[in-house]
């Protein structure tokens, strides 16, 4: 019996109703499945490539704050703005030092350090890193609560790893400060912040700027040395041009490209003003040589003063920074030299 148009157009509609209800059912599986699917490789990012807006690694700063320790984990909308930053670098062993200091040049208290700052732009703290000794790490906290003058670093304060510290304390000190100097300073030499201030301050044409006082010498190669270099056969007789360790300046670009690089893409020299001389080399920065950073006594227009070449910073510096500061020539001459 044929099929009536009534049958056909019956069975039609409900062939019809049938595959519509398997076109919703497997959309939705397909949604579901791209939705768990998209889900995952979000929380599952692709190996080997970074998030544009994760939360960026933090140089890991110790700062003690009137007894408490913070990490400094600042972003770089939270630095502090200065012109520079001066890191007095100290150890453990360097107490009196530091006492000298804050009897001369550099204020004893918050509020005096606040007002350096506002007159010459630059900030200043005692850079430390950290001892095995719990008495040593008991008296610095003391010290500390008292002061509240320091940054700590967390690295292991030893003299053979002054270069590592270094590195450190750019690194530390570009986390914490948007500055347009960074300078690494050492606890032994007189200084003249309004000078310093001055010399950070010039209009250069160069954005990725090394000042110091430049030297250059004979390598060490006898153990025996104070500043023996075991990698002595690198360098040949003589050393390239480069600072004297006790104060020197890198600008923010630089320490900017210092920060981005992994610790272990440069050479280590055994000596700290080395390392870095060699790493400007590599950087191609421009060297600033300037002797009024390495002064033999004060003057109308020295900056640091230091016994140069007789130490490698003031010889018997507890009591030479308070001598020195004694002196009119060292307290009471201007920041300029007067025109005649």
């Amino acid at each position: 019996m044929p099929f009536s148009p009534k049958s056909i157009h019956g069975r039609s509609r409900a062939f019809s109703s049938r595959r519509s209800t398997i076109l919703i059912f497997s959309s939705l599986l397909i949604g579901i499945s791209g939705f768990i699917f998209g889900f995952t490789a979000f929380l599952s990012p692709i190996p080997g490539y970074k998030c544009l807006n994760s939360h960026p690694r933090s140089v890991r700063v110790v700062w003690e704050h009137g007894g408490d320790a913070i990490n400094g984990n600042r972003g770089a909308g939270n630095r502090h703005k200065v012109m520079g930053f001066v890191g007095i670098q100290t150890g453990f062993g360097s107490a009196d030092r530091r006492q000298s200091l804050r009897k001369t040049w550099m204020p004893s208290d918050r509020q005096g350090l606040e007002r350096l700052e506002e007159s010459t732009g630059l900030a200043f703290r005692f850079i430390i890193g950290k001892a095995n000794d719990k008495s040593k790490m008991a008296a610095l906290k003391r010290e500390v609560a008292e002061y509240d003058d320091f940054i700590q670093l967390d690295i292991e304060e030893e003299y053979s790893k002054l270069p590592y510290k270094t590195i450190a304390f750019f690194k530390a000190a570009y986390a914490l400060y948007e500055a347009d100097f960074y300078v690494k300073a050492d606890d032994d030499i007189y200084l003249r912040p309004d000078r310093l201030s001055l010399l950070l301050a010039k209009e250069r044409s160069h954005t990725q700027t090394y000042i110091g006082c430049m030297k250059k010498g004979p390598v060490f190669t006898d153990p025996k040395l104070k500043w023996y270099e075991p990698l002595s056969y690198l360098l040949g007789k003589e050393y390239f041009l480069h600072a004297y360790g006790p104060i020197y300046a890198l600008s923010a670009d630089v320490v900017a490209s210092l920060v981005a690089l992994r610790n272990n893409s440069f050479r280590m020299f055994s000596n700290e003003d080395v390392t870095i001389g060699a790493w400007m080399l590599a950087m191609n920065v421009n060297h600033e040589n300037n002797h009024e950073l390495c002064a033999s006594d004060c003057t109308s227009t020295s900056i640091a003063v230091w016994d140069i070449p007789k130490c490698s910073g003031l010889c018997n510096p507890e009591k030479r920074m308070l001598e020195l500061h004694q002196k009119e020539s060292c307290t009471k001459s201007p920041t300029i030299e007067a025109d005649e």
